[in-house]
């Protein structure tokens, strides 16, 4: 599986992006998949994660009621949409891939990150 995120990039505090990453490789929608963050001198950590089809989802609680994790699967992408930035929510942010189709946090497969910083 080869992930690509697009969409990182400066916003103000309180502003909005939207990420998204591309998956080939193996039918998209055979894997659950994630989005995950590191800030700089701390270890990567799970932002939002989502099955297969899409109707199962797990936030962080430090991103809970701002972001929001969808998946088309037939255009082979998964997003995250991000609201109400925070300058903590600064950081590298990688799309992730998992061989279960179940809900899970526990990813097989990685993309190259994509910055996103948010100023005050």
């Amino acid at each position: 599986v080869q992930l690509q995120a697009f969409g990182g990039g400066l916003v103000q505090a309180g502003g909005s992006l939207r990420l998204a990453c591309a998956a080939s490789g193996r039918p998209f929608g055979s894997y659950a998949m994630g989005w995950f963050r590191q800030a700089p001198g701390k270890e990567r950590e799970v932002v939002a994660a989502i099955n297969w089809s899409g109707d199962t989802t797990y936030y962080a609680d430090s991103v809970k009621g701002r972001f929001t994790i969808s998946r088309d699967n037939a255009k082979n992408t998964v997003h995250l949409q991000m609201n109400s930035l925070k300058p903590e929510d600064t950081a590298v942010y990688y799309c992730a891939a998992s061989t279960k189709v179940i809900l899970t946090i526990q990813m097989d497969y990685w993309g190259e990150g994509t910055l996103v910083t948010v100023s005050s």
